[in-house]
């Protein structure tokens, strides 16, 4: 049972739609993070979003690429926070190039180590939610929670969250009058899992390899 006297605890998530905020056009992935983020507030979690479209993140592999790179800031609040969601459409069968993108940028954690040979983002835990109208999900899965891991994230127990509908239909998941069961259990789960790792994280951190 969700248990709110534990420590609280942070998520922020990066929507990595292809579509800025001022769209006229609803988003499904921001649907899906908020529907997660929901999930999350009764183990004592909050959270923020911030659509990567809506800032300049400069191609690249550094954690700073210059004047006028918006990803310092957005860096920032991924390692400040617990938990670190990635949503991502699919597009072709992969994830976005926003995503990628992000995925690039943390690639730069690899050469950040502190004294005890962490990554900046060891001790984060990290989720990611897919949505789309084709085929692709645990793939995106895959290559995402792939690349998080390499660079340092923690993934928890079933923690993959996605919503795919009918191939090739108009209906997109911001389109949905309810949540299917099957989704609400995997986003209940996703969050369960994600909290109780963070808080164990929070408690007792890695060891370093020279500890």
């Amino acid at each position: 049972m969700p248990n709110q006297d534990h420590q609280a605890l942070k998520a922020f998530a990066l929507n990595c739609s292809l579509r800025s905020s001022s769209s006229d056009e609803p988003s499904s992935t921001d649907r899906m993070i908020e529907d997660l983020l929901a999930a999350m507030r009764p183990h004592g979690v909050s959270g923020d979003v911030e659509r990567v479209a809506d800032h300049n993140v400069k191609a690249g592999v550094l954690s700073d690429m210059g004047e006028g790179d918006d990803w310092p800031k957005l860096r920032a609040r991924v390692l400040a926070a617990d938990i670190f969601i990635l949503g991502t459409p699919i597009w072709l069968g992969h994830p976005s190039s926003i995503a990628r993108r992000v995925l690039e940028r943390m690639d730069a954690f690899l050469s950040e180590t502190d004294e005890h040979g962490r990554m900046p983002a060891v001790g984060k835990v990290a989720l990611v939610a897919v949505v789309g109208n084709e085929d692709g999900a645990h793939a995106c899965h895959a290559a995402c929670f792939q690349g998080l891991n390499d660079v340092g994230f923690s993934i928890p127990a079933n923690s993959g969250v996605y919503w795919v509908g009918e191939a090739m239909q108009a209906k997109n998941y911001v389109d949905l009058d309810e949540i299917p069961d099957p989704l609400a259990s995997t986003l209940a789960t996703a969050a369960s899992s994600a909290a109780h790792l963070a808080r164990l994280l929070k408690q007792n951190a890695y060891p370093g390899v020279s500890d």
